[in-house]
């Protein structure tokens, strides 16, 4: 049973006066669900949205000073939370592609002992994306696919932002030395939680295009989502090689 103020739901925005409103209030219908939200700088005023809706605690605002970037919003969100005691966090998008109704799902599934859930549109085969072209599907489906064999993880939905974390997932990861910052951040998350040898697990969602808005996406969204695999990889690759030159220097001391 969720305790209340136990999850708090984080949601980065830039640009989303249009959908603000209607996210937030659906995130805090739902008992033990608070929200932080935040803002970077948004010239439409989103964030004074957000400051009208703020009552009773539950819903929090940070306000940065320009456009940062997904990763280092999430990483804010994170320590906010932590520094308050949360125990679980969901990252959620603010322009309507992800249903908050199924917030509860994802905290019944880390329940069973999950320190990652990732809410998946590729799971069993099945495509389940409303909205989207064929080529910007290709794209996703493809880039999923390239990172997660690359890194051995096994998953269907690397780059989902519509996860959960545990208390634990975060505690266990260095948050200062996550350095992606758009959606290979997701990726990246994934692998820390995986080397952290902590577990990770999967549910099938239904991901809704934007209705209003415009997309985030850009070119350097997509080289970052290319070359940041092989980057994880080789840092493991270098890891192992480390740990394995420190046990032979080791051995040859103890032989003396």
């Amino acid at each position: 049973m969720l305790l209340m103020n136990s999850v708090l739901v984080i949601t980065p925005t830039f640009n989303e006066k249009v959908n603000i409103a209607h996210i937030v209030r659906s995130v805090v219908n739902q008992p033990g669900f608070d929200i932080l939200v935040v803002d970077d700088a948004s010239p439409d005023g989103t964030a004074s949205v957000v400051r009208g809706m703020m009552h009773g605690g539950r819903i929090a605002l940070i306000e940065r000073s320009g456009k940062l970037g997904l990763g280092t919003a999430y990483i804010e969100g994170f320590k906010w939370g932590l520094e308050r005691g949360y125990d679980y966090f969901v990252e959620m998008d603010a322009d309507g592609s992800h249903d908050p109704s199924v917030l509860p799902r994802f905290i019944e599934e880390i329940g069973r002992g999950y320190d990652l859930v990732i809410g998946s549109r590729y799971m069993g085969g099945a495509i389940s994306v409303v909205g989207w072209n064929f080529r910007r599907l290709l794209l996703s489906k493809f880039g999923n696919f390239y990172a997660s064999r690359i890194l051995g993880l096994g998953l269907s939905d690397l780059t989902s932002g519509f996860r959960c974390y545990s208390r634990k997932a975060l505690q266990c990861i260095d948050l200062n030395g996550i350095r992606s910052n758009g959606y290979s951040f997701q990726i990246e998350m994934a692998y820390a939680v995986d080397a952290a040898r902590l577990r990770i697990s999967e549910l099938p969602i239904i991901f809704y295009e934007r209705a209003s808005g415009s997309s985030k996406m850009s070119k350097k969204i997509i080289r970052e989502a290319v070359l940041v695999p092989w980057k994880l990889r080789l840092r493991r690759i270098a890891g192992m090689q480390g740990r394995s030159v420190a046990r032979k220097k080791y051995s040859k001391e103890i032989s003396y």
